[in-house]
């Protein structure tokens, strides 16, 4: 499957997804919480959560009609689409309340709720979010789907306190990096995967499968975002490049090349990461050529490539069918995208 072809696919799926969306946030009574949800809802995005859990429910299904009896008694598609969807809105109630925290003002170019309306409502309405998402994973797949986005949530949490503490005790541990990760992205994709496992009545060995290939899809995306920090083009990402290195955050370009950097090379990436936030940007050339040096650009992208192969080998325990095609072909966009 080439990238135009996954792109309509998936711009297809993205547009059946957010039908679900507003045909659910019709319940929603308020005004001011109808228009905020609108807005930080269906301002954009891929819905590839949702799509992650409705494909992986096909999967299961598919595999499962060949092996009769059936394995267990499966959610309705009416009931997977609301599971699908509750990772959508978890998704966006952590983003909603990211932007509080931030004090950030845009969001895929639009005016953040916090900066539009207010920071009350953005919590509150991440609050309805969080709240709406448990309900529809516990009455679509029951108690197993509400225990992994329960648990995918407490990890997102976790993870955000590690990231403190890792920033405010200079903590480059890659350990501390991954346990970040884990947390803040590659958590939720892979309850996503394992939800729509389970509800399609998947085999344990089915539902480590594709948890496996959701969690390694998340940090390949992660890493592969770190990389664009370095080496993306402002017009097509979107946003400018340097911002990770302004910010001081602590990615694996970085953390890389301190492991492999010579003891000059590290003292200057320690100067430049001591120096104040408004003044690393002046050093961002020298120290993308450091990260060129050392070799820690190439072998992000190695990195991300292993595992993007290890989650595609991880579905090997299903036949071949188009959706593990699809699967493959967005782990391969990953490693492609250039935003």
């Amino acid at each position: 499957m080439n990238p135009e072809e996954l792109k309509q696919q998936l711009a297809t799926a993205s547009g059946e997804i957010n039908q679900v969306i507003q045909q659910d946030l019709a319940l929603v009574t308020n005004p001011r919480l109808a228009a905020i949800l609108e807005h930080a809802l269906l301002a954009g995005g891929k819905r590839i959560r949702p799509l992650l859990t409705l494909l992986a429910a096909q999967m299961v299904q598919s595999a499962a009609a060949a092996e009769p009896p059936p394995a267990a008694t499966v959610a309705t598609p009416e009931a997977l689409q609301q599971l699908a969807i509750s990772f959508e809105y978890l998704h966006t109630a952590s983003l909603l309340h990211d932007d509080v925290i931030d004090h950030a003002s845009l969001r895929r170019g639009w005016e953040t709720v916090n900066t539009r309306w207010d920071s009350g409502s953005a919590i509150l309405a991440g609050d309805f979010l969080h709240a709406r998402a448990l309900l529809l994973a516990g009455r679509a797949g029951g108690i197993d789907c509400l225990e992994l986005i329960g648990t995918a949530t407490q990890a997102m949490v976790d993870s955000e306190f590690i990231q403190q503490e890792a920033a405010a005790n200079q903590d480059w541990r890659e350990e501390t990096y991954f346990a970040v990760l884990n947390g803040k992205t590659a958590a939720l994709i892979a309850a996503a995967c394992e939800a729509g496992a389970a509800a399609a009545g998947g085999t344990p060995a089915r539902r480590r499968a594709l948890r496996t290939y959701g969690g390694n899809l998340g940090l390949a995306f992660q890493i592969i975002d770190d990389l664009l920090d370095y080496l993306g083009e402002p017009g097509t990402t979107g946003k400018a490049v340097g911002n990770d290195l302004q910010e001081g955050k602590m990615t694996m370009p970085l953390l890389l090349a301190r492991q492999r950097a010579t003891a000059d090379q590290q003292a200057e990436l320690a100067a430049v990461l001591a120096a104040p936030p408004e003044q690393r940007p002046a050093h961002f050339t020298s120290v993308r050529e450091l990260l060129e040096q050392t070799g820690a650009l190439a072998a992000c992208r190695q990195r991300a490539e292993e595992l993007i192969a290890a989650g595609e080998q991880a579905l090997a325990v299903f036949p071949a069918n188009p959706q593990r095609s699809l699967l493959n072909a967005l782990g391969q966009y990953v490693l492609q995208r250039d935003k």
